[in-house]
C-alpha cells in the first residue's frame, strides 16, 4: 500500500460535513468533498495518517476497499476472497464486521458476515481464523445487491480525545463541540464564554482549536497494526504537528452551579492540559458577567430531552437571554436547543445556523447576528 492511492471517507456527525471537508481540505486534501454523511478524498498512507491526527471533527476514516456485487453467499465468498486483504490484515489479526443492508437479496447480516470473515481467512491462508491478536473493522453495506467494503483506518472513534473521565449529564461529543467552534468561524483569537459549560467539553476543545493541538496526537490508531504500517512517516507528521502548536490562547471561561459537573470540568481540563488556561467559575447562569467588550457566548443548556425533563426550562431560557442582552451586548450568542418554542422565549432575534445531532437527537444550532468580532 505504501505508494498506493485510495478512495477513503472520512463519516461525520449530520451538519459537519462541509466544515470537515473544508479542515481536510487546509492539511492539503484539496480533492475532499462533502457528501451525505462524511466526506469523500483520496491519497495514500500519508493523507490516512493526516486526516486521523488533525481532525477534529469526523467521527471515523475509512479505506474504500472494494464494491462487490453478489446475489448469492457463494458468489459472494469467491469474489470477496480476492480481494486484497493482505494489506490491512496480519494472520493473526481478528475481525469485527458490522454489516448493513438495504433492498439486496442477501439480507442475513449474520451470514453475511461470516461468508465475508471465511473469504478474509481464504485469503490470509489460514484456517479456523485468527488466534490472538488485534480486531480490525470492516463494514460491509449491502444496496441493490452491491456490497460496499469498507477497512476502519481509526479504531476507536476519533471524538475519544482521552481527557473526558468524568462527564456531566448529556455531554456533547467532543467533535460536535469541535465542529460548532469551526461552523461558527471562532478562529480562537477572540474570547469565548461559556455559562452552562457542564464537563467543559466546549473550552477544552476551544484551547485546542486556539493551540493548533492536533487532537489525535497523543492515541493510538488502526492502521497502526496494519502490515504497511510506516512508523517513520507517522513519526515526521508527528513532530511537524508539535512545531505547528502555538503558545497563546484567548481568554476561555466557563460558568457552571452544578458542583460535580464543575468538578468534573477541571478534572478534564488537567488531562488535557489546559487547566491553566481556563478561567473555571462556580457560579449561577444569572451572576454571569462579560470578561470582555466581545467574544462568543456559546453553551449547550438542558432542553427536556435528555436532560430536564419534566421541567420547565423557559425560566432558564429567558434568564439566558436577559443575561445577553443586559451584560453581553457585543458578545455573538449561539446555543443548542432543539425546540423552537423553548428557543424563542429568550426574546432574541435568532436564526438558525445549522441542524445537527446530539446524542442521536435532532438539535438547531441557533445564533443571534453578530455584535462584535467573532474570527
Amino acid at each position: 500500500m505504501k505508494n498506493s492511492r485510495e478512495e477513503l471517507f472520512a463519516v461525520t456527525s449530520p451538519g459537519l460535513e462541509a466544515v470537515c471537508a473544508a479542515e481536510l481540505a487546509a492539511l492539503g486534501l484539496t480533492d475532499a468533498r462533502p457528501v451525505a454523511g462524511g466526506v469523500e478524498f483520496s491519497g495514500g498512507l500519508r493523507e490516512i495518517y493526516l486526516a486521523n491526527l488533525h481532525s477534529r471533527v469526523a467521527s471515523r476514516v475509512l479505506v474504500r476497499l472494494a464494491d462487490v456485487k453478489a446475489r448469492d453467499f457463494p458468489d459472494l465468498y469467491r469474489k470477496a476472497s480476492r480481494m486484497p486483504w493482505g494489506r490491512f490484515l496480519r494472520p493473526d489479526t481478528g475481525l469485527q464486521m458490522r454489516v448493513s443492508c438495504r433492498h439486496s437479496r442477501l439480507n442475513h447480516s449474520e451470514r453475511i458476515a461470516a461468508t465475508l470473515g471465511e473469504a478474509v481467512d481464504r485469503a490470509l491462508g489460514r484456517e479456523g481464523g485468527p488466534r490472538g491478536g488485534m480486531e480490525q473493522l470492516v463494514l460491509a453495506r449491502f444496496e441493490e445487491d452491491v456490497c460496499s467494503l469498507s477497512i476502519d483506518a481509526s479504531g476507536e472513534l476519533l471524538h475519544r480525545r482521552g481527557y473526558r473521565g468524568e462527564t456531566a449529564q448529556a455531554p456533547l461529543r467532543e467533535n460536535l463541540a469541535a465542529g460548532i467552534l469551526l461552523l461558527l468561524g471562532w478562529d480562537g483569537t477572540t474570547p469565548l464564554f461559556d455559562p452552562l459549560c457542564g464537563s467543559g467539553t466546549f473550552l477544552i476543545e476551544a484551547a485546542w482549536l486556539a493551540q493548533r493541538r492536533a487532537p489525535g496526537r497523543d492515541r493510538r490508531f488502526a492502521f497502526m497494526d496494519w502490515p504497511g504500517f510506516r512508523p517513520g512517516l507517522w513519526e515526521v507528521l508527528l513532530a511537524e504537528a508539535r512545531r505547528a502548536e502555538l503558545p497563546a490562547t484567548p481568554l476561555l471561561r466557563g460558568g457552571e452551579w452544578d458542583r460535580a459537573s464543575f468538578e468534573a470540568a477541571g478534572r478534564n481540563a488537567q488531562r488535557a492540559g489546559v487547566a491553566e488556561l481556563l478561567d473555571l467559575r462556580r457560579e449561577d447562569l444569572a451572576d454571569a458577567f462579560a470578561p470582555a467588550e466581545s467574544g462568543l457566548l456559546l453553551c449547550n443548556p438542558p432542553y427536556g430531552k435528555r436532560v430536564g425533563a419534566g421541567e420547565d426550562l423557559r425560566p432558564l431560557f429567558r434568564t439566558l437571554g436577559r443575561v445577553r442582552r443586559e451584560r453581553f451586548p457585543g458578545w455573538r450568542l449561539a446555543f443548542l436547543c432543539p425546540d423552537d418554542a423553548l428557543a424563542a422565549v429568550m426574546g432574541e432575534p435568532l436564526v438558525r445556523l445549522a441542524r445537527l445531532r446530539n446524542g442521536g437527537i435532532p438539535v438547531t444550532l441557533w445564533g443571534t447576528e453578530s455584535r462584535g468580532k467573532v474570527r
